[in-house]
């Protein structure tokens, strides 16, 4: 191995050590101007190296993520104590009919669950774990939703095709994504339920 391409794995661990976020092949190759081709011999060779250690390369969210191995985990949460986003089953079950059927209008997504969904539905957004992605050629021209790639890394997902393969009965519970992961938690509440929505559906 050439100087030059050790010092390339080694930028590369330096890349990954500050990103916040997955980086995809496209933005390594040009942080680092190589090819996507020697990104990806990049990455294994980092992920070689890095064996014997507490970290690991994993992908996420379409993307490369320096994480810790999960041996360590209990070390790790001793020294961050992260408070835990809490999420509803509501929010979940909710999660999981835009997470399977996308991208899907909030008309679509209350007539499945058989309530209003606007509360649940602008908790999501805050959190960042849906989108609006454009509007459906529809009366009224109600907001399309998707997930995002946060929702991708906060279960722990390198794309949608990772999702579990249920019935379509399964499909419009909470069960269809199971426990929430990465310091989400189940909260047992309907208070969402409740909560008027920050933008209309019917909205021209």
């Amino acid at each position: 191995m050439s100087e030059e391409h050790t010092e390339k794995v080694k930028a590369l661990h330096a890349v990954l050590f500050v990103a916040d976020e997955p980086c995809d092949v496209n933005l390594l190759a040009s942080v680092l101007q190589v090819s996507d081709e020697q990104v990806m011999e990049l990455v294994e060779q980092l992920s070689e190296r890095l064996e014997d250690t507490g970290l690991q390369i994993v992908r996420l969210a379409g993307g490369f993520q320096l994480a810790t191995r999960p041996r360590y985990a209990d070390y790790v949460q001793r020294l961050r104590e992260p408070t835990p986003e809490r999420l509803s089953r509501q929010a979940l079950e909710t999660l999981a009919i835009i997470a399977y059927r996308q991208p899907i209008t909030r008309p679509e997504i209350d007539q499945v669950r058989g309530v209003d969904s606007s509360g649940v539905i602008n908790s999501l957004l805050e959190k960042g774990l849906i989108a609006i992605t454009g509007r459906k050629q529809a009366p009224g021209r109600p907001f399309l939703l998707a997930t995002t790639p946060q929702f991708l890394s906060t279960f722990g997902l390198h794309d949608l095709s990772e999702l579990p393969n249920l019935p379509e009965a399964e499909r419009t519970t909470a069960g269809a994504l199971g426990a929430p992961v990465r310091g989400l938690q189940l909260e047992e509440t309907e208070a969402e339920e409740a909560q008027p929505p920050s933008a209309s559906d019917e909205e021209q």
